[in-house]
């Protein structure tokens, strides 16, 4: 049963809030300050127009970094406080690089205090507004709006009466458009939709708010195509090949230092290669460093056992548990990207033996096949290693969610949310 939680005070937005006070701010602060700083203090030509330079180049990170985090925000579980300095990392880097390239002279100092500068704002902004801000939803209590309780980072209040005064107190409206509604509640739905207040359908805000697409049969689904969005896919698949060869050269060296430890550990053998299945059903032969004791496979039912990785799992080795929380023993899986099998983002490959098991398990679990396997994904930010069909059933919804929201900014948050994965341990076995 769906019950009401009491509404935190309604507040109006203060300036603070609006996109465009905060892009003034950053341009500002971040931009403005450490060019008038410099020119205040340097003289000379030359030094005038590299101060220029790095205020045309501060203007052009802040606008990026906004664009990033505007781009990344819309997705679940996102918040400012970590987007915050990956957004202006990457934006400043990105101009830092662009300079070195073009060969054009800057102001080191203005540029490293323009990105201090609009570090410090955008954490001045997160703590002053946005820290411990919860939405609130009005919901029309017809249809399947159950679950939606269960989801307590959002402020939930029953409308008992069909008028916008029930739902005043609410930045936003959800109902099941599915669900037959009685003529007031619908007269009431198209009311608030005239009147610009938000109307969220209940599946789509359930995917929102949880990362989540729940389908069990075709007929179920809410995809619109079956195919995600081919432009980026293959533009994906050109990034992906470019990035590994860049990365390929520091890959080598960590490579070669995991080789020597995993040797000294228990002399075995450096990789770890696996049947897996990868784009479109086709089998792989995935590579990983070896992280568990070498075990004699035995019968089919021991096979899939041994595919499985339970927590505390008294077959990994002692560097393999470091190699496992970092998830350093997953770059060997660049040579799959540079044969083109793999992408260093989506869902996870799954052993063969696994994989044939729950396609017989989960309803349209093949589905997950229609892009290509990554060595990170969304579910695994989300939810990390899992193996029982249960868990895997919740998995596939994750995944499915990245098929469906298939983009360039998905992959950007899980290449942000990697980091911290990697950094945390989070998830590993």
């Amino acid at each position: 049963m769906l019950h009401s939680t009491p509404l935190r005070a309604a507040s109006r937005q203060s300036l603070m809030n609006r996109r465009r006070v905060q892009l003034v701010g950053a341009l500002l602060i971040a931009a403005l300050l450490p060019y008038l700083l410099r020119a205040y203090i340097t003289e000379g030509t030359e030094t005038l127009t590299m101060s220029i330079n790095a205020f045309v180049g501060n203007i052009a990170a802040v606008i990026m970094a906004l664009w990033i985090r505007q781009s990344i925000e819309t997705y679940p579980g996102v918040r400012s406080s970590s987007i915050n300095l990956p957004a202006a990392a990457a934006s400043h880097g990105l101009v830092l690089a662009a300079i070195l390239f073009l060969r054009v002279g800057y102001d080191r100092v203005a540029l490293l205090s323009g990105f201090l500068f609009h570090l410090i704002w955008l954490y001045i902004v997160y703590f002053a507004v946005q820290r411990g801000s919860r939405m609130a939803v009005a919901i029309v209590p017809f249809g399947r709006i159950d679950k939606l309780g269960a989801i307590d980072r959002v402020d939930w209040k029953v409308m008992e009466q069909p008028t916008l005064a029930d739902a005043a107190d609410c930045q936003a409206i959800v109902a099941d458009f599915g669900a037959d509604l009685p003529p007031r509640w619908e007269g009431f739905l198209a009311d608030a939709a005239l009147a610009g207040r938000i109307v969220f359908q209940v599946k789509q805000l359930m995917e929102s708010l949880t990362g989540r697409v729940e389908i069990e049969h075709i007929s179920e689904n809410s995809f619109g195509s079956l195919l995600p969005a081919r432009g980026w896919f293959h533009l994906k698949e050109v990034t992906d090949l470019l990035f590994a060869l860049v990365m390929a050269p520091f890959v080598g060296l960590v490579s070669l230092m995991v080789a020597v430890a995993i040797k000294l550990d228990d002399g075995g053998p450096v990789l770890f290669r696996q049947k897996r299945i990868g784009h479109a059903g086709a089998p792989i032969m995935m590579v990983k460093f070896r992280t568990m004791r070498v075990i004699a496979p035995g019968d089919p039912g021991d096979r899939r056992s041994a595919a499985m990785t339970s927590s505390d799992d008294d077959r990994i080795t002692r560097v393999g548990g470091f190699l496992r929380r970092s998830r350093i023993d997953e770059l060997p899986q660049i040579w799959n990207i540079l044969k083109g099998e793999m992408s260093w983002i989506g869902p996870r490959p799954e052993a063969q033996v696994l994989s044939s098991w729950y396609t017989g398990e989960i309803p349209f679990y093949r589905y997950r096949h229609v892009v290509k396997p990554g060595i990170s994904g969304w579910a695994q930010v989300n939810q990390g290693h899992v193996a029982e069909v249960d868990e895997v059933h919740r998995k596939l919804h994750f995944d499915f969610y990245y098929i469906k929201y298939f983009s360039p900014w998905l992959d950007l948050l899980i290449v942000f949310r990697t980091i911290k994965t990697m950094a945390s341990g989070f998830g590993s076995r």
